[in-house]
């Protein structure tokens, strides 16, 4: 990034850092001219602001205490078993602090040797702002050491903030108030471990003044939908096979079944190819209660399902159905049809159907999942391919093409060619027989994360050089008199 760049992020931090200054000086002085006792009493208006904002900190409370108490952390209650109403801003604080959380369980945090705290940020180095949304804003950064990590924490110029200071005018209040949606994330960022949910490498939460809270994240980047459709058609079937293995985690998880009430793809990220969910203050562990039938409806902008309501007086399963239709109008309608190898479609439009009419569920769907990933790795798909075919070419061995005449294929791993992804030089060769400009393809020791080899098909080329890692085939009947072999 450039020096403006980086100096612009670090002026973006240092405008946070005085933001909340200005925050707790607003905060008291407005105090001062407000908290003016009459007779004893504070001003009416004052009093009914405080009371309403205590109400709204018991209700987070409320909401982030049953991961703390299935955690094994139960100081937030007090002894009687109930949330402590604290009295005054000014001198006490609803207490929520995380330092007993990460030491909950064998899985935790504070377990790992790579735990990253607060000692770690003092001298961090801003490098650009990843996003920022309603209630938080993730800033990407370079620790001491050279780590790069993403830095999320809360957005005081964000709308969740705003709507607090119009209703509240608690400035400090407000940013403990809007801190919940990160604790709660980071708590259950550390409960729930999966490889496509974005990994917790610590956490900072300053006490004093209005510093409030961070999460300290792996690195990722934001998912560009339009990227991924350009995309090979295996890249974005592993982005929908993480899906499925995150949903079906998320539906079995030590928490109980897992909804995400706010299932966009903003809300998630990419890390070296593989999707991750980063967004967890929305989700919810409960199922809905119900008394009848008609309690369990699953409503969607163009379809309703539903579901029965138990015995019990749940709506079992609608969480698992939340995710999964979500999954299949965000992701699996754009990413997994188009460009899916043709021995291989009859399996998608299993996968296509059944999710958009819910009429599986998600250990279904994800068995589906695993035996195309199964049948696409080991190519046994391509059994009716005729062996005879790569007869057609004649293979040099240890050489690669110099001076290629480059045409475009799409999608192509690689923009100004084409590359494609093949099982072996005999699917290589069915390839290049369906592509009209093709008259020679190589093959190098590079694999895709299916251990699949990447293919360069060429309409010509001008010489052979020497190469151990590479070999080249030439189709024998297009062979150009101008090309030397």
């Amino acid at each position: 990034m450039s020096t403006m760049g980086s100096s612009l992020c670090a002026a973006a931090l240092l405008a946070f850092l005085v933001f909340s200054l200005s925050l707790f000086v607003n905060s008291w002085h407005f105090r001062v001219h407000k908290g003016i006792f009459t007779n004893g009493t504070i001003e009416d208006g004052f009093v009914m602001e405080r009371n309403g904002l205590v109400r709204e900190l018991n209700e987070r409370r409320k909401e982030i205490l049953p991961f703390l108490i299935s955690s094994g952390v139960k100081r937030l209650l007090d002894e009687s078993g109930h949330f402590g109403q604290h009295k005054s801003f000014e001198s006490k604080h609803l207490d929520v602090s995380l330092e007993n959380e990460s030491d909950v369980s064998s899985g935790s945090i504070r377990m790992n040797n790579d735990h990253i705290g607060c000692d770690q940020l003092v001298d961090m180095k801003a490098v650009d702002i990843l996003g920022s949304g309603y209630t938080k804003i993730v800033l990407k950064v370079l620790l001491s050491e050279g780590q790069s990590v993403a830095l999320k924490t809360v957005y005081d110029q964000g709308t969740d903030m705003g709507r607090c200071l119009e209703d509240f005018k608690d400035p400090l209040g407000c940013h403990e108030l809007v801190s919940f949606k990160l604790k709660k994330e980071i708590v259950l960022l550390q409960r729930l471990q999966h490889p496509n949910i974005i990994k917790l490498r610590g956490h900072c939460e300053d006490s004093v003044g209005a510093g409030g809270i961070t999460a300290i994240l792996e690195q990722g980047f934001p998912l560009q939908m339009i990227q991924l459709l350009q995309s090979p058609w295996e890249e974005r079937f592993r982005v929908c096979l993480g899906l499925v293995r995150l949903l079906h985690y998320l539906s079995h998880s030590p928490l109980g079944s897992v909804a995400l009430l706010d299932f966009q793809p903003r809300q998630f990220v990419m890390v070296s190819g593989e999707l991750k969910l980063t967004d967890l203050d929305d989700a919810s562990v409960t199922e809905p209660a119900c008394q009848m039938d008609q309690d369990c409806i699953l409503q969607f902008p163009l379809r309703n399902f539903s579901l029965p309501c138990s015995a019990q007086g749940v709506c079992e399963g609608l969480n698992e159905m939340r995710n999964l239709y979500n999954a299949y109008r965000y992701f699996f309608t754009y990413l997994l049809p188009h460009q899916a190898p043709p021995a291989l479609r009859h399996l998608v439009d299993h996968i296509m159907n059944s999710t958009g009419e819910l009429k599986g569920d998600v250990n279904d769907t994800l068995e589906a999942f695993e035996d195309m990933f199964h049948l696409y790795k080991s190519g046994l798909h391509l059994d009716n391919m005729p062996s005879s075919i790569i007869r057609d070419y004649a293979v040099m061995k240890g050489m690669s093409t110099s001076g290629n005449m480059e045409y475009r294929c799409w999608p192509s791993y690689n923009h100004q060619g084409c590359m494609l992804s093949v099982h072996s030089d005999k699917e290589a060769a069915f390839i290049c027989n369906s592509l009209p400009q093709c008259t020679s393809f190589s093959l190098s020791d590079q694999r895709t994360w299916t251990g699949r080899l990447l293919a360069s098909f060429q309409s010509g080329f001008s010489h052979l050089v020497t190469d151990g890692n590479s070999e080249v085939y030439l189709k024998k009947t297009k062979a150009s008199p101008g090309t030397t072999v």
